[in-house]
């Protein structure tokens, strides 16, 4: 017990804020550290998938609570008016952190076009559809030319370089028939 006794405020302070910043950079090497140890929460990720308990957000929160904390005893403080700088260091540089990943994660975006956004859409068939059998169709959706297996409605034939209307989707592939004047406004 006089081991114990012999560590100062300070020294306790700056250990919190030692474990903390080993941790940080633990998972910013390794990624989330819950993640990759199979911790799984139910404050792990919001509708924005962005996790409260983020290991990132927790070891921000305790080297900011031990750096604080120590910053508090070296100006004359005493341990719980320290400690309630700490906590309060702890919650506006967690809260930071983890508004700054909420961030990052709402700009991710997704290059992936499902084949729904495909029907009613005009596409060239790139790959001759003769009766009974399927061709390709080459479709724009956005920026992005997506090309699928297709197969005629009515079961005729369509030549390459023809356009046709996307109609529905059958499994990996889709029902199209010719295109006619018909279709515009549709």
């Amino acid at each position: 017990m006089s081991d114990l006794a012999n560590f100062s405020p300070l020294m306790v302070f700056l250990a919190i804020a030692s474990i903390g910043f080993v941790f940080l950079l633990l998972s910013l090497v390794v990624g989330d550290l819950f993640d990759s140890f199979g911790v799984d929460s139910a404050l792990d990720g919001g509708a924005d998938g962005h996790g409260l308990l983020d290991s990132r957000v927790i070891s921000v929160f305790v080297a900011a609570f031990g750096g604080f904390g120590a910053i508090g005893i070296q100006m004359g403080l005493g341990i719980v008016p320290s400690s309630l700088l700490g906590l309060t260091g702890g919650v506006v540089f967690g809260g930071l952190i983890s508004l700054f990943g909420r961030f990052l994660y709402k700009q991710q975006s997704s290059s992936t076009v499902s084949m729904a956004q495909m029907v009613g859409r005009t596409a060239q068939v790139i790959v001759s559809i003769t009766p009974g059998s399927v061709g390709q169709v080459s479709c724009r959706v956005g920026e992005e030319r997506i090309e699928r297996l297709a197969r005629s409605k009515d079961n005729q034939e369509i030549k390459a370089g023809s356009m046709v209307r996307v109609d529905e989707i059958a499994g990996d592939s889709v029902i199209v028939s010719p295109y006619s004047e018909s279709f515009i406004g549709k």
